[in-house]
């Protein structure tokens, strides 16, 4: 399994409204095919009640085995429904793939 399909996979623990992962590796100095730098944008309920702080030490904890391994650097963008909203517009958010099940 790919590091970005087991940050996503991670990462549904926080039941997000959206969810995007970008494997940034190829902006950066490393080996063709890396995943080793990724930008995460995710938009939950499970942030109402937290600080920015608290919001990217829930993520970090997730991915946790992640960052001690294969990740080097992560971006973190984590918004509440509201935020987002304010931010982006009304736009529908796009519900997460279920990959065909």
């Amino acid at each position: 399994m790919s590091v970005r399909n087991r940050i996503e996979r991670r990462l549904e623990a926080l039941h997000p409204l959206h969810l995007e992962v970008l494997n940034e590796s190829g902006n950066h100095r490393v080996p063709e095919g890396s995943e080793s730098h990724f930008k995460v944008t995710i938009v939950s309920r499970e942030f109402e009640s937290m600080s920015r702080v608290e919001r990217h030490r829930a993520v970090n904890r997730l991915l946790s085995s992640e960052l001690d391994g294969p990740v080097h650097a992560l971006a973190i963008h984590p918004y509440t429904e509201a935020e987002w909203k304010r931010r982006f517009g009304r736009a529908p958010l796009s519900p997460p793939c279920s990959h065909g099940k």
